[in-house]
């Protein structure tokens, strides 16, 4: 494989390269990211200021920028150190003073020799009612005044580095910038009007006037970004699916018998989302696709029925699900199912151990066993499956498109179903998702109850414990969640012990179990054990009870410091209660006063239970490296691009992305050669390589 084209070298020299950048600033550029002349290409100005000559300070809108050229005139030092040193100049009408402090006199009456003329550029303001410019930006001879543009970028700056250090490195790394061959699609360019690559860097970098800063230069370079992104995802797909898929085509007769089997009918978007799916596993490639629903939209009805499809084909299918309760709890919903089918289900986790797993092993290898669920234990290398052709995995922020790679190496043909309960906004799902293709349960099974969610405050505590007393006596279950206080875990543990004890002094000894992050999982699965079964009816948690944990007999879910959690962990909490017939509640407590963001994330709660409008909320409030925590997520970062404003972009950039590798598979054609150099370009050598390894 060739490594990077030349003409791309003097992009990725050392910054040091590039007109004033020593190694001092070198270091302060390093701390926002720009070691190189092509880093500094994509830190694009936020904005202008307006340097366009005027005759005169007369009619200028105060206060403001003004640029005029002046006949410079006496020198008034400053009575004291430090204090104000007045420069009078006058324009074509009016007298002026530019204000100087801390300044010496002898450098003063070089740049502002009295009976010269010079152009001086800065902020005009009124003080006492005379107008006033104090410190210039710039004082230039008429002769040079060409060197100042009329609209000056404005860069992101760190500490250490000025505007001017900035403009004349960025102005270095522009006059690097090579003609490339177009990658866009020339259709695309000519609809959309956008500038070529170059042109449009110049465009960003040189602002002709104030409105072209952004608009068409910027999108089209943030279009780049999520093209080279998209081709990355798309050359990880055709990798996926180049592996020749099986034909997996069953005769409905095992899914007809859980459906006969249930007292509803599956809704709209199951039914949909089951057809897309069996569409999928009928192909000849694999299938890559993402089931997305949200709390309680019955995502594990959909999977049994994929799982069936395998079965009824012959073959065998397996899902994963990240901890050992969730496990067990796809065990106990699909069991039912799977009898009503008359298909054989078995669970394989971290704790089987000698015969017992030796034995189960046996079964999987030789066809006794047609549903697997378990860790990823059922990943490891003496697990064989006989006929394996379709692969679920449950909750997917913790899989990256590597694992899923990995995961397709396993059953060397299975496809792959990929499940997540957190719903995610369309831009975020195209760009962590972009090589899978995405089904999406957005109605709620019938006979669902809208949950009540309040806000109390903490004040009230003494209140909310009563009503919890009143409650169990009833006969109900209740999650009681204590808040995150401090990062470290202690501290955590210590609030919900304390919790715990408080609520056991108030309801019972016997009522109360306690379930936290430093727990052995033994004791963890017991104490979760003994809630499930009714043992206990309260539980008291730190957040491991989040998401699939179904209890249908627990109906009040009590958030402690609610204002401390996110929007996304608050739907996933809320989304435990209200699975069963009871009308379900959610206290959301918080301790008063509540920052304005808080309280817009705890009023959006009350408001709503849909979580596709709660993630699109959170995405806006937080963006989107916090929602799903950029670095473990393998979420890209954009320098131009931004996930919220442009959601149309990266969806064009999808299709595009994958039309383009349906026409040239590897990139070898003009268009083709030159979406390479972009992938380069924007550092996705993985992707380049993905290209060398097909």
């Amino acid at each position: 494989m060739a490594g990077r084209p030349e003409i791309l070298f003097p992009l990725f020299a050392d910054v040091q390269t590039l007109p004033g950048v020593g190694p001092k600033t070198a270091r302060h550029l390093a701390q926002i990211g720009v070691e190189t002349p092509r880093d500094l290409l994509f830190l694009l100005p936020n904005g202008t200021i307006d340097r366009r000559r005027r005759d005169t300070i007369r009619g200028a809108p105060l206060p403001g920028t003004v640029t005029v050229e002046v006949e410079v005139g006496a020198h008034r030092p400053a009575a004291r150190k430090g204090g104000a040193y007045r420069v009078m100049v006058r324009d074509a009408q009016e007298d002026f003073p530019l204000v100087f402090f801390h300044a010496r006199g002898d450098y003063l009456g070089k740049l502002l020799p009295t009976g010269a003329r010079r152009i001086v550029s800065g902020k005009l303001e009124l003080f006492d009612g005379i107008a006033q410019m104090v410190h210039p930006d710039h004082v230039l001879p008429p002769d040079e005044a060409g060197d100042l543009p009329e609209f000056e970028p404005v860069y992101p700056l760190t500490q250490g580095v000025t505007q001017r250090v900035m403009g004349k490195a960025a102005a270095g790394a522009l006059s690097r910038a090579p003609d490339l061959a177009e990658w866009i699609d020339p259709d695309l360019m000519a609809q959309r009007g956008w500038p070529g690559w170059s042109d449009a860097l110049r465009a960003a970098h040189e602002p002709r006037d104030e409105i072209s800063v952004l608009d068409t230069a910027r999108t089209r370079l943030a279009y780049d970004e999520l093209l080279a992104h998209q081709l990355t995802l798309a050359l990880a797909r055709a990798r996926t699916r180049r592996g020749k898929g099986r034909v997996t085509r069953g005769d409905g007769g095992l899914r007809e018998r859980v459906l006969a089997a249930l007292p509803y009918r599956p809704t709209g978007a199951q039914t949909r989302a089951l057809g897309e799916i069996s569409a999928d596993m009928a192909g000849e490639t694999r299938m890559s696709r993402l089931l997305q629903g949200d709390v309680g939209a019955g995502k594990t009805l959909v999977a049994v029925l994929a799982l069936l499809i395998a079965v009824e084909a012959g073959g065998q299918g397996v899902m994963m699900a990240p901890t050992e309760i969730l496990a067990r709890q796809h065990l106990e919903s699909v069991t039912p199912l799977a009898e009503a089918a008359g298909v054989r289900v078995a669970i394989l986790t971290g704790r089987d151990r000698g015969a017992d797993r030796a034995a189960k092993l046996d079964d999987l290898a030789e066809g006794r066993i047609d549903i697997l669920l378990g860790t990823h234990a059922v990943f490891q290398s003496d697990v064989v499956f006989r006929d394996l052709r379709l692969a679920i995995v449950d909750e997917q922020h913790r899989f990256g498109v590597r694992q899923r790679l990995e995961l397709g190496r396993k059953g060397a043909l299975a496809d792959v179903l990929v499940m997540t309960a957190t719903p995610i906004p369309r831009s975020l799902a195209l760009a962590q998702y972009g090589d899978m293709d995405v089904s999406v349960l957005d109605e709620k099974p019938p006979g669902r109850k809208p949950i009540r969610t309040a806000l109390v405050s903490t004040a009230r505590m003494d209140e909310v414990v009563d009503h919890l007393r009143q409650a169990v006596s009833e006969g109900r279950r209740a999650y009681w969640v204590c808040p995150l206080v401090e990062e470290s875990e202690t501290v955590d543990l210590t609030a919900a012990e304390d919790r715990f004890k408080h609520l056991r002094a108030a309801l019972g000894d016997e009522v109360v179990a306690l379930v936290h992050g430093q727990m052995p999982p033994a004791d963890k699965d017991a104490a979760m054990a003994d809630f499930v079964a009714g043992r206990r009816q309260v539980l008291v948690a730190t957040t491991v009870i989040e998401v699939g944990v179904n209890v249908p007999e627990a109906s009040i879910m009590v958030i402690e410091r609610a204002e401390t959690f996110g929007l996304a962990q608050l739907h996933q909490l809320r989304g435990r209660v209200g699975r069963g017939e009871a009308q379900a509640t959610c206290l959301l407590m918080y301790r008063a006063p509540l920052s304005e963001p808080a309280e817009k994330r705890l009023t959006l709660m009350r408001e709503t239970e849909d979580g596709f409008r709660i993630a699109e909320v959170d995405l806006e409030m937080r963006g989107a490296g916090d929602m799903i925590g950029t670095a473990q997520s393998g979420l890209p970062r954009f320098r131009i691009a931004d996930l919220e404003r442009d959601t149309g972009l990266m969806a064009l950039a999808q299709s595009d992305a994958r039309a383009l590798l349906s026409r040239d598979a590897t990139l070898e054609s003009d268009r083709g050669r030159a979406a390479r150099t972009l992938l380069w370009l924007m550092g996705q050598d993985e992707a380049i390589r993905l290209i060398s390894v097909g």
